[in-house]
């Protein structure tokens, strides 16, 4: 096990009778990072995750978190991870502060009553479970999730279903947690969650491993282009889609143009293609609205991948 690991993956099978849900899968996760583990429906993923938690025995293949293995250590391995579920629910009588102080005796530490400060709970601290917003509830399962201070914690789209400031708080205190030294897999469905959040990601398809990476590499390791949106007064690109020095219409035809009022190119040469659309709009005597030069989101990178995993069709 290297030391500076907190997590390591190395060659996991997991079948299901005649069907393989991991097959031979290799990672590792550095220790304060967050990693990311991303994939479509039915990829793999938390099958992973529950050989991770020792809920599940590979076939093949081994698990180690900071050198536990899961299925021989099981008392170590709880007392080392934290995990919060996509779904989980407790006693709808039960108060944060009644579900801190029994996790806490459960792994036999004092009560982290401030936890419920730091998760934005201290004023909820007596209402019950059931009364509970979906927010408050998902802040509440974290809250548990490093009650008893937990080197690794595995989190399952811990924000889904959230509205946007309950999901910049909880993505708040993931930073925190990772600033604190404590490391986390996120398995998620939110591209652009996956993108501002974690270290690195590895993207899973069919049970394998398809890509890994920092966001930024493997944006980067498929379409190079960039993508320039243009929109001007008149609209005359947006209607004439002009030739641009390399570049070409985002969609491939004459009319290439976004809903929005938008022009859309791929360029190659996104300097030369900028300078091309200002000429345009000042020969044609239009005026500038607005300028984009995007690179290629996660998202994008996301769905080409999955897309050539099924024969380019989506």
């Amino acid at each position: 096990m290297n030391d500076r690991m907190a997590l390591e993956v190395r060659e996991l099978t997991k079948r299901y009778g005649s069907t393989t849900a991991v097959d031979r899968l290799t990672f590792s996760v550095g220790a304060g990072t967050i990693y990311g583990l991303l994939g479509p429906n039915g990829a793999g993923k938390t099958t992973t995750l529950e050989c991770i938690e020792g809920l599940r025995a590979p076939d093949d293949g081994s698990v180690g978190v900071f050198g536990i293995d899961p299925t021989t250590h099981p008392k170590e391995l709880w007392s080392t991870i934290g995990v919060q579920l996509q779904e989980s629910a407790l006693p709808k009588t039960m108060t944060p502060k009644e579900a801190v102080v029994f996790f806490s005796r459960y792994h036999k530490v004092e009560p982290r009553l401030d936890l419920l400060d730091r998760f934005g709970l201290a004023a909820h601290a007596d209402k019950q479970y059931g009364a509970m917003s979906v927010g408050q509830r998902r802040r509440l399962s974290l809250a548990l999730s490093v009650a008893h201070g937990p080197a690794l914690v595995l989190l399952d789209e811990p924000t889904a279903g959230l509205d946007v400031e309950s999901r910049v708080e909880l993505h708040e205190m993931m930073r925190e947690l990772r600033r604190g030294g404590t490391t986390i897999v996120l398995s998620t469905h939110d591209m652009a969650e996956a993108e501002k959040l974690c270290d690195r990601i590895g993207i899973i398809i069919a049970g394998r491993l398809a890509i890994e990476g920092t966001p930024q590499q493997v944006t980067a390791a498929g379409d190079r282009r960039t993508k320039i949106r243009v929109a001007s007064m008149q609209g005359t690109i947006r209607a004439d889609a002009p030739a641009l020095a390399g570049a070409e219409p985002a969609n491939g035809s004459a009319e290439a143009h976004d809903d929005d009022g938008y022009a859309a190119y791929w360029s190659d040469r996104p300097a030369d293609s900028v300078t091309a659309i200002l000429d345009y709009l000042k020969r044609n005597n239009d005026e500038l609205v607005d300028l984009r030069v995007e690179r290629p989101s996660l998202e994008e990178r996301f769905v080409e991948i999955t897309t050539a995993a099924h024969g380019g069709t989506r």
